[in-house]
């Protein structure tokens, strides 16, 4: 194995021992199998490549403060990705296949699992592929379902909570109305490539995406959903086009927990004008704070900048903190999981 150095790990592939494997045909799925070969072979005209069936999901393998190995709500990954594969309308693997092949995933790879106390993680990638050849527009009948991982520290990069810079897209959509953006479907993810190349260089980190069919109300970044703080609530955008993300449905809760009313609901752009505290959120990130948010419509046929300003550049919101760590500390065994949210291993 090689050296890692835990303290400067990044949210990049690391090439691990295996990946769990299991092949779909006939009706029926292959007994999961290891492989330590990270070269998959699939004929040309495999329906992933010309069609994109394809859907993954994201959840993390944790080593906490008393040693236990835990996994975040590896449950609520599996139920998701079934509703993502009946999109699909492909075959999916049940419950227990799905979180007995993550379980197994972890084990091969165990040693790449970060210690505690360097704030990294052992992210999981079950994929679900398309795999039989084909020309004719219909659903895959063979598939190979694959679960693999990598340690990985910070998504942003910082340690710790630091607030970064936003943007609305203005001349991208992330997902069309009624289509497939609230599964997790590999073919929704490049829609967003080119606008954020173009947000960074022009010195944005994040790109906040707006409901495709009236570009007037909040859907989610382009990394991850979106919610804020508006008084005594927390607030996030109820959408057809908006993943159902399980860390804004964790942090729902335990916003209900800290005493805030839990608010899913349409939010007009113009409503940031009176939020507190913005913040992306996701299984990768899990809580990206905002400092600011540009908006620059074309009004008249000229350009316009909003600016929608939180925190200074780095700086948190002490509600986001605090969400943050109550999240963290659940998935780090530092505090009671009262909701019974972590499988330990």
């Amino acid at each position: 194995m090689q050296e890692i150095d835990w303290d400067k790990i990044s949210f990049n592939y690391t090439k691990t021992n295996a990946v769990i494997v299991s092949h779909y045909k006939d009706g029926s799925w292959s007994p999961a199998r290891k492989e330590t070969s990270f070269n998959f072979g699939y004929n040309p005209f495999a329906e992933v490549f010309h069609y994109a069936t394809s859907c993954f999901e994201g959840l993390k393998a944790f080593r906490g403060a008393d040693g236990e190995v835990r996994l975040f709500r590896p449950d609520e990954n599996a139920k998701r990705m079934k509703r993502s594969a009946d999109f699909l309308d492909m075959p999916s693997p049940s419950e227990e296949m799905f979180i007995e092949m993550c379980v197994e995933c972890v084990k091969e790879n165990i040693d790449f699992l970060p210690p505690y106390g360097h704030g990294a993680s052992m992210y999981i990638r079950p994929v679900l592929i398309g795999m039989n050849p084909q020309i004719a527009l219909v659903p895959s009948n063979e598939c190979d379902f694959a679960v693999m991982c990598s340690p990985v520290g910070s998504y942003s990069g910082n340690k710790g909570l630091k607030s970064v810079n936003a943007a609305i897209s203005r001349n991208y959509d992330r997902a069309a109305p009624n289509g497939s953006g609230s599964y997790k479907v590999s073919a929704n993810y490049p829609a967003s490539f080119r606008p954020y190349r173009i947000a960074h260089s022009e010195g944005y980190k994040e790109l906040l995406f707006l409901n495709p069919s009236t570009k007037r109300n909040i859907d989610e970044f382009g990394s991850s959903n979106f919610f804020a703080i508006k008084g005594n609530s927390f607030i996030t955008p109820l959408s057809d086009s908006v993943l159902p993300s399980i860390t804004n449905k964790s942090l729902q809760v335990v916003a209900g927990d800290m005493g805030l009313d839990v608010e899913k609901r349409v939010i007009p752009v113009e409503e940031l004008d009176s939020v507190q505290e913005v913040a992306a959120c996701g299984t990768a990130v899990v809580i990206t704070p905002i400092s600011y948010i540009d908006d620059k419509p074309t009004v008249e046929g000229k350009e316009v900048t909003k600016t929608y300003r939180f925190f200074p550049d780095g700086l948190v919101g002490p509600v986001s903190q605090k969400l943050y760590e109550r999240i963290l500390g659940y998935q780090f065994g530092e505090i009671a999981d009262d909701h019974g949210w972590c499988l330990k291993i």
